[in-house]
């Protein structure tokens, strides 16, 4: 692993959700890894030189030994794959699918919350106005399929941690460090992967100010 040359590219501002889950992944398999960060208010991810690397021109984006990787589940599948460590995903299939099938749906639904909860209430501690109504259906999805996921379970979606919990804990934590009321089991998981090591080397990054 010693001549294993990993970049990974992220925003300058260690806010996007999806650079954080690719970031935890090569913690968690203790790879050593270099990071480039990229403007993105500047528009620098549309620049030739990162176009050419990023086939989707997005954060995050891994290099590794000349293979260029975007969309941050792919990157964690990859690392799972290709590494040996502490696995990313659960080894049972059913439990593998339901927490890529976990990754999918965060990305791809909840937009209310995302827009008006964005990742600047938990790395700058900004706090937004209530929540509007079609956001607050949003949460209640939110909330009714993490306590059936959670059901029997406290600490971690499938009886280990995978890095399913990363993201479904920064979706909670985008409303729970707003102050919005959260059922109080889902509060205690988000927590207790916030504490998660790899997760707190990325909170706690320098950021520049907003």
């Amino acid at each position: 692993m010693s001549s294993t040359s990993l970049v990974l590219y992220v925003d300058s501002q260690y806010a996007s959700p999806y650079a954080l889950s690719a970031f935890v992944s090569l913690h968690e398999k203790a790879l050593a890894f270099d990071i480039q960060t990229l403007d993105l208010a500047a528009n620098v991810q549309n620049e030739p030189d990162f176009a050419a690397k990023s086939l989707t021109r997005r954060v995050p984006t891994l290099i590794h030994d000349g293979f260029a990787l975007s969309e941050s589940s792919a990157i964690a599948e990859y690392i799972d794959e290709v590494f040996p460590g502490t696995p990313l995903y659960p080894k049972e299939p059913q439990s593998r699918a339901r927490a890529r099938q976990v990754q999918a749906w965060l990305r791809s639904d909840l937009a209310p919350i995302k827009q008006e909860r964005s990742t600047e209430v938990i790395f700058y501690g900004v706090k937004k106005p209530p929540l509007s109504p079609e956001a607050k259906k949003a949460a209640e999805k939110l909330f009714s399929a993490a306590e059936l996921l959670l059901a029997s379970n406290t600490e971690n979606l499938f009886g280990q941690w995978s890095i399913a919990d990363v993201d479904l804990a920064l979706i909670l934590h985008r409303l729970i460090l707003n102050g919005d009321p959260v059922p109080d089991k889902l509060v205690a998981y988000a927590k207790h992967q916030w504490e998660r090591p790899s997760v707190q080397l990325w909170v706690n990054q320098q950021r520049p100010a907003l």
